[in-house]
């Protein structure tokens, strides 16, 4: 059923245009409203519960598609993959090629807020997946436009591994694999990476995964994640340089 504001209504289908979805009939409109509404806008009526649904869509999506399209990989790349392919910085990209801001209603100083830019163009585009489900209840509306961006970042993600979140990759691989999470220790450097203020280890049990350095605590940890995920997920990529630990 149409929306009650016609020029809202009017917004709604010309995304569905840039979405190539041409089946307007198979469309809950009013689920799309909400999936494109903020919290800021409306306490009630936003798209919180349809990011949640949106959250197992697109893991689902793109689960069938790895297991379609790469089903000779190990399950734990499909995991490492996955993981990349649902974080917030993908699904931000994605929202900004088809201009999802400018459908969202949203406070004016939610829509000036550039440090949120990221999370709130990922949670709405989750909700639209979650609208978009919901309307027919399976992948009819969603996985047809969607593959086509899985297809393109898949590629891009195996042939150049550094645009992985490596600490969020390798805890989903852990959790996946081991059902534990990795324990990262990290301690001032100093000595001959004195530059690089922070050294972190990255552990499994009693297993010591990999080790970096780094000028935040952060940055040494995703140095650590990085060598621990090439060298376990990637043990075709060419040896690692192995940086010097720092003096006790």
């Amino acid at each position: 059923m149409p929306l009650e504001y016609p020029n809202r209504q009017k917004q709604l289908e010309r995304l569905m245009r840039e979405l190539e979805i041409a089946n307007h009939a198979l469309v809950r409109w009013d689920l799309l409203d909400t999936a494109l509404t903020h919290p800021s806008a409306s306490a009630t009526a936003n798209y919180e519960q349809l990011e949640f649904v949106g959250d197992a869509v697109i893991r689902l999506a793109a689960a069938e598609f790895l297991w379609e399209n790469y089903g000779e990989l190990p399950v734990g790349e499909f995991t490492a993959i996955r993981s990349v392919l649902v974080s917030d910085r993908i699904l931000a990209n994605l929202a900004k090629i088809y201009s999802l801001d400018r459908f969202l209603i949203a406070s004016p100083s939610t829509l000036r807020d550039k440090a949120g830019e990221t999370s709130r163009l990922a949670d709405a585009f989750e909700a639209v997946l979650g609208a978009l489900y919901l309307s027919t209840h399976t992948f009819k509306l969603v996985r047809p436009w969607l593959d086509r961006h899985f297809e393109t970042l898949v590629d891009e993600i195996r042939r150049d591994p550094a645009r992985q979140n490596y600490k969020a990759a390798l805890q989903e691989w852990t959790q996946a694999e081991h059902k534990c999470l990795p324990e990262y220790r990290v301690q001032e450097a100093n000595g001959a990476v004195s530059a690089e203020r922070f050294a972190a280890e990255v552990w499994l049990g009693d297993r010591c995964l990999g080790y970096g350095t780094g000028r935040t605590i952060k940055a040494a940890e995703q140095a650590a994640a990085k060598m621990a995920f090439l060298e376990i997920i990637y043990p075709s990529e060419p040896p690692l340089e192995v940086p010097p630990r720092p003096a006790p």
